[in-house]
C-alpha cells in the first residue's frame, strides 16, 4: 500500500497543472486516437505511465513462463502478466446488459469501435485490467472518460462515467474501482440508436492506436462456458 502510494504521489499543484493542460488536449483533440497521442506527448504523467508500461511489459514477458495467478498480490504496482496473456482472464468492469457489441453497425452506416453496456443507476465502475491512467475527465459527449494505458500499445477506455475516482499517474488494479455511474445516459457517439434510457457504460480496447473487439479479453461465465 506504501508503495502503491508514493508511485503516483505528486504534489497538488504539478497535478492541477497537469490536469488542466489534459483538459485543454481533450478539447483540442478531434478523436481518441489524437487524444490518446497528444497526452503521452506532453502530460509528463502521462509519458511516465507509458514508460512504466513498457518496462512492465518486458518483466512480464520474462514470467510468461510462470504458472501463477496474476491477479493474486493486491501489493502489486506493475501488471504480472503482459496484457496479450490476460486474454480471457480479465472481468467486465460493471453489472448489466451488453446492448451494442464491437463492429456492429451504428446509425450513420458505419461500425462501433466498442461496447456499450447499460448498467443501473450509481453502479460501481471497476477497472478491468492492470494499467496505469493517462486521462481521466470530461471528453465531448462521452460524459466522463477514463484511460488506461495496459502496455504493449494497448489501451482500454472507459466513457460515460458519471464520477472518476482515480488520478493522472496512478497504476490501478484489475477489479479496482475507478468511478461510478450516473443516473442517466450521456449521448456519447457509442450509443446512438441504442434505445435505452439507463446509463452507459462504453468500453474500448485500442492496440496503437487502433480499436480492436474487446470481446477475447472477457472472462466467461460458468454459464457460458456450458453453452461454449
Amino acid at each position: 500500500m506504501s508503495a502503491k502510494k508514493q508511485e503516483h504521489l505528486k504534489s497538488v499543484e504539478v497535478l492541477k497543472e497537469e490536469k488542466e493542460r489534459a483538459a485543454e488536449l481533450a478539447e483540442q483533440a478531434g478523436s481518441l486516437q489524437e487524444l490518446i497521442a497528444n497526452l503521452e506527448v506532453e502530460i509528463e504523467s502521462a509519458r511516465e505511465a507509458a514508460e512504466k508500461s513498457r518496462q512492465a511489459s518486458l518483466t512480464a514477458k520474462r514470467n510468461a513462463s510462470r504458472n501463477f495467478d496474476p491477479f493474486a498480490d493486491p501489493g502489486r504496482i506493475a501488471p504480472a502478466i503482459a496484457f496479450d496473456d490476460a486474454r480471457g482472464r480479465l472481468p467486465q468492469p460493471v453489472a448489466g446488459t451488453m446492448l451494442k457489441g464491437f463492429g456492429q453497425e451504428d446509425e450513420f452506416g458505419g461500425l462501433t469501435e466498442g461496447q456499450s453496456i447499460a448498467t443501473r443507476p450509481g453502479s460501481n465502475v471497476t477497472s478491468p485490467a492492470d494499467g496505469w491512467v493517462v486521462y481521466s475527465g470530461p471528453f465531448r459527449s462521452f460524459g466522463q472518460l477514463l484511460i488506461l494505458n495496459t502496455g504493449d500499445g494497448y489501451h482500454v477506455l472507459l466513457a460515460g462515467l458519471d464520477r472518476i475516482d482515480a488520478e493522472l499517474g496512478q497504476f490501478v488494479l484489475t477489479g479496482e474501482p475507478v468511478g461510478v455511474m450516473g443516473a442517466t445516459q450521456w449521448a456519447s457517439a457509442s450509443t446512438f440508436g441504442l434505445g435505452s434510457t439507463q446509463p452507459i457504460l462504453y468500453v474500448e480496447f485500442r492496440k496503437d492506436g487502433r480499436a480492436i473487439d474487446p470481446t477475447p479479453w472477457w472472462s466467461r461465465t460458468e454459464e457460458e462456458k456450458a453453452r461454449g
